[in-house]
């Protein structure tokens, strides 16, 4: 059975994750990319992240500090990269 406080460390991760998964979805909505496609592309991309989360966990789990530090970055590049791109530049 899975304990829930395995997945505590990783709750901003899943949280700004999410955020950023929309961000990327209405990115590709904006630039007219078929959306059966960016769906079902997203849909492999979470069923991805949640197998390697879910058998991950164990082996990451003392590493929770770094992958959420390295996760926080990736974020808010992509953010930035996405505001740039949505102001023209």
């Amino acid at each position: 059975m899975v304990d829930l406080k395995d997945y505590v460390p990783f709750t901003g991760l899943l949280i700004f994750g999410n955020i950023e998964n929309l961000i990327l979805a209405s990115q590709g909505a904006v630039a007219h990319v078929n959306p059966i496609i960016l769906g079902i592309l997203s849909l492999i991309a979470v069923i991805i992240w949640l197998l390697i989360g879910t058998y991950g966990t164990k082996i990451a789990i003392k590493y929770a500090d770094y992958i959420e530090i390295l996760g926080g970055i990736a974020i808010i590049i992509l953010g930035i990269q996405s505001m740039l791109e949505a102001f023209g530049f």
